[in-house]
């Protein structure tokens, strides 16, 4: 009967110590897909990324942009007009925000690593204007899978989701902005998260008290991100 016994008790340390791995390793690592340790060789797999339709109506892809090294990985929703022509991400009006925002939080852009929920632009023709397109839950989880190996590589201590559809990519649900803003949330790797809102949103604000408000409660929030890098 001993040895029964013995087996039992070896199998049940093991799924303890497999449940504790998986919490410590990144999710790309637990996956059966090929291998990317670099983030140089990440945009050349991006590159060539047909998983959901997006990138048959894109320019080019827009990888994440920013150190391996970083601490702070700030997650937008996806490429616009001007991203989609530039292969980068936040180089348009909604970009200008967020460097104003980053800079009044005390956080220099070139120390975060930027990147988008999203890697190609999705749009809709109006005469001779692409208009933003909000991506669907398909397309999301479908791109997700490249953002899971930023975060494997950058391996960031804090995250923070700009807008919806970043917050569903970070946590891989659906989120309320509303319940989520102005707190740290734990993520399974032992990193810290945090929920804001999309600097675009403060562009479609036609009241400027109301813009200047929430450009503020913005700020507060990197604010709130840089602290927790200390």
């Amino acid at each position: 009967m001993a040895q029964p016994v013995l087996k039992a008790e070896l199998s049940l340390l093991m799924l303890r110590f497999l449940r504790q791995m998986a919490k410590a390793v990144p999710p790309t690592l637990l996956s059966d897909r090929p291998l990317i340790k670099s983030l140089g060789r990440l945009r050349s797999a991006e590159a060539e990324c047909t998983r959901c339709p997006l990138y048959k109506d894109a320019t080019q892809v827009v990888p994440g942009e920013g150190g391996a090294q970083a601490r702070l990985m700030l997650v937008g929703e996806q490429p616009g007009d001007k991203e989609d022509l530039a292969g980068k991400p936040f180089v348009g009006p909604a970009g200008r925000i967020l460097n104003q925002a980053l800079d009044d939080a005390g956080i220099a852009r070139d120390d975060a690593f930027v990147t988008n929920a999203v890697k190609h632009f999705k749009h809709e023709m109006r005469g001779k204007r692409r208009l933003h397109k909000r991506p669907n839950a398909y397309e999301i989880e479908r791109c997700r899978w490249w953002m899971e190996y930023e975060r494997a590589i950058v391996k960031p201590a804090v995250i923070v989701a700009m807008g919806a559809t970043a917050a569903r990519s970070v946590f891989g649900r659906n989120v309320t902005i509303k319940k989520m803003r102005g707190k740290q949330h734990q993520m399974p790797d032992g990193g810290a998260a945090f929920v804001t809102v999309h600097p675009s949103s403060l562009l479609r604000m036609p009241d400027e008290a109301d813009k200047r408000r929430e450009y503020r409660n913005f700020v507060a929030d990197l604010k709130l991100a840089r602290r927790c890098l200390k």
